[in-house]
């Protein structure tokens, strides 16, 4: 237990509390202490009753079955990969960026949630983020199932294509792909290609609470030309889509 407590205080701050958040909510809903029902983004009860906690609840909660259990581990997965990447990767050093980027994807996510009527929003936001580290990192190349290799780009689209085969799904995929896509063109993409404004900033606020740290830069930066070795936790090869250089041991 020590080594798994270690383990997750080692996980940078923004990655740990959504991680954390998603464990404990999820867990919370699981063994009937909160009930599931108030967990949920749901329009009614937000907008006539006022229940204001549930687009922040419905970011972290999953709804365990021996039918999700599965696809939730994979979650879980792709969070703590992909966000430990771009926190320690693009984002080293601005935890108030990395923070604000996720606001806005959850923003957005609501919105949509609410139009569409997506109780969870667990799905969007990881693919959101992994949208995000696969634009920044396009060119690296990333293992996916039965050993196929391809460029990061296209792991968004294999896995919108892998859950509409599997389980006919999609929707989430495609949300979540649109909203990082969303992010990704306002903060990167527009500014540097198209030599316009940032239209989206970090508030003030978010660094009086998470200043930037030694090596950090204000703002959102340019996006990285080369994969670093810090963007992973450990080295060595990996499965579902982690991605990795070639001959990299």
């Amino acid at each position: 237990m020590s080594d798994i407590a270690n383990w997750f205080k080692s996980l940078p701050i923004v990655t740990r509390c959504w991680f954390g958040f998603t464990i404990a909510f999820t867990l919370l809903g699981r063994f009937g202490l909160l009930s599931p029902y108030y967990l949920m983004l749901l329009h009614e009860p937000f907008i006539k009753r006022f229940q204001i906690w549930r687009p922040f609840t419905a970011a972290f909660y999953y709804p365990l079955s021996p039918q999700t259990g599965f696809h939730f581990l994979i979650n879980l997965y792709f969070l703590y990969n992909y966000s430990y990447r771009l926190e320690t990767g693009t984002f080293d050093g601005r935890p108030a960026d990395y923070l604000f980027m996720h606001i806005f994807n959850w923003i957005i996510a609501v919105i949509v949630g609410l139009i569409a009527s997506i109780p969870i929003l667990m799905d969007i936001l990881v693919l959101a983020t992994l949208y995000i580290w696969c634009q920044l990192n396009k060119d690296m190349i990333v293992a996916f199932w039965f050993g196929t290799q391809f460029k990061a780009m296209y792991l968004p689209w294999v896995l919108l294509a892998f859950n509409m085969i599997v389980s006919g799904g999609g929707v989430m995929e495609l949300m979540g792909i649109l909203i990082g896509h969303l992010y990704f063109f306002l903060a990167f993409k527009y500014p540097q290609d198209f030599g316009g404004v940032s239209l989206i900033s970090t508030p003030q606020f978010l660094y009086n609470y998470l200043p930037n740290r030694h090596g950090g830069v204000s703002g959102f930066g340019q996006a990285p030309t080369a994969p670093s070795r810090r963007d992973a936790p450990n080295q060595g090869r990996y499965n579902w889509g982690r991605g990795h250089l070639l001959g990299d041991n």
